[in-house]
């Protein structure tokens, strides 16, 4: 009789999605049909907490304490990707659980942790099904705001290749949120002089999205920048935070020593304080 062959369980759809410039882990429930969020990553973007795993610790001890053992019951425990790239287990919770301890947690991120929680935990569902709705909802939003088809056409380019980049990362045993920062920004460094906290200062941004307020040269030159450093990390094979921050710091230099010679052929700087804001007063005027 021929041995049956047992198919193994089928993996959870796990990924990492991006606030601001962090990551956050979140995995495909798939009989419930919703995303369940790493509540450590939400938690670490709350609160800027250098170990927000003892912060969480903490905070569901005094959630259960109070009576809120509802909110603690309901994050269930899964094995995800930590930062050393081994499998360990991490409370995750779904997006009506996660308002609720976002409502526990004093921090001027939660209103914004709040609208992009009911924008990944209800699109996103959509866009699983479906994914070409997210790229017909992001079309469609950017022209909304004024953006012209070539300006939308570029910054979608952007998107792809800054998910292949932290795709690479993930793969690579990078999936800390603060790694991810630390990374981002050196490839920041590396192509503009700047973090990202600077260049958002430059541009006169607060919590919004950097790259929605770049020229078309800055996005050109901070997708060359990405792109390099995702081919760098893969010809090195990088493993680690180490190893991925010198492909980082590379990957930028190479943007850096292109954004170099233009300015000095075209006498002009590439770095612009223009932004898209929509308020007049405020906008700067992109070129």
């Amino acid at each position: 009789m021929p041995k049956k062959h047992h198919q193994p369980p089928e993996e959870p759809a796990f990924s990492i999605v991006p606030f601001e410039d962090k990551g956050v882990r979140r995995v495909w429930d798939k009989s419930a049909e919703k995303w369940l969020f790493a509540v450590v990553d939400l938690v670490g973007v709350l609160t800027k907490s250098k170990n927000p795993s003892v912060y969480w610790r903490v905070l569901k001890k005094r959630l259960a304490e109070e009576g809120g053992n509802e909110t603690v019951t309901n994050c269930n425990g899964l094995k995800l990707p930590a930062a050393d790239g081994k499998m360990r287990v991490t409370d995750v919770a779904d997006e009506e659980t996660m308002l609720r301890i976002v409502q526990s947690v004093p921090s001027p991120k939660a209103e914004p942790i709040k609208r992009w929680l009911a924008k990944v935990g209800a699109e996103r569902i959509e866009e699983f099904k479906d994914p070409e709705k997210a790229i017909h909802r992001a079309v469609a939003t950017y022209a909304v705001k004024g953006y012209d088809d070539e300006w939308i056409s570029r910054r979608l380019r952007t998107i792809e290749v800054r998910n292949e980049l932290t795709r690479e990362w993930h793969k690579r045993g990078v999936t800390d949120s603060r790694a991810f920062a630390l990374l981002t920004n050196k490839v920041y460094v590396g192509w503009s002089g700047m973090t990202s906290r600077q260049y958002k200062d430059l541009k006169g941004l607060t919590d919004e999205n950097l790259r929605d307020h770049m020229t078309t040269l800055e996005l050109v030159l901070n997708m060359l920048a990405e792109a390099s450093t995702t081919e760098i990390a893969r010809t090195a094979d990088a493993q680690g935070i180490i190893p991925n921050r010198d492909a980082a710091e590379k990957g930028g230099g190479i943007a850096g020593e292109t954004r170099k010679r233009l300015e000095e052929t075209t006498k002009k700087s590439v770095i612009s304080p223009s932004n898209y804001l929509p308020n007049p007063s405020d906008r700067k005027g992109l070129n």
